[in-house]
């Protein structure tokens, strides 16, 4: 199981038959354990890592949230409230200096600031936050996402 889901996870697309000989298995074999997999949730879902050019939300922030756990759940409750929203990608549940960790992306600047500020701030819960923005990604999901580009003019010295 683990080197399907391993195999998946760098390439979704694979197909059951280049999978199959990948594990020594049957296509059969392969798709059956694909489909038990997503059966028991084990695979939640399958998604492509985009390009920033072609990204049609390329503003993407890390935020910090610092809460205060309910009573009968914890930190469950608030991450589930803040996972409701459309913006967010990720809730991580942390260890250190801050409680949550958020991924949010939004079409602009703007958006994402005005989202931390009216919609995700004022939560009852939530105590403070610190957004991050993403200045440039090298990878991403595992996905080396920059070619190196080779200069291939030569040093010239007076």
């Amino acid at each position: 199981m683990d080197a399907l889901l391993n195999l998946l996870k760098r390439n979704a697309r694979t197909s059951s038959a280049e999978l199959a000989v990948l594990l020594g298995k049957t296509e059969q074999e392969v798709n059956d354990e694909i489909a038990r997999l997503e059966s028991e949730g084990v695979i939640k879902g399958y998604s492509a890592v985009i390009d920033e050019q072609a990204d049609l939300n390329p503003v993407t922030a890390y935020i910090e949230l610092k809460v205060s756990p309910k009573a009968q759940s914890g930190f469950d409750a608030i991450a589930r409230a803040v996972g409701q929203y459309e913006e967010v990608e990720n809730v991580w549940l942390m260890s250190g200096a801050y409680d949550l960790g958020v991924t949010v992306k939004g079409k602009t600047l703007l958006d994402v600031s005005l989202f931390v500020s009216q919609r995700l701030a004022p939560l009852d819960g939530i105590l403070s936050t610190a957004t991050h923005f993403v200045l440039k990604k090298y990878k991403d999901n595992g996905v080396d996402l920059n070619e190196e580009i080779v200069d291939e003019r030569g040093f010239v010295s007076p």
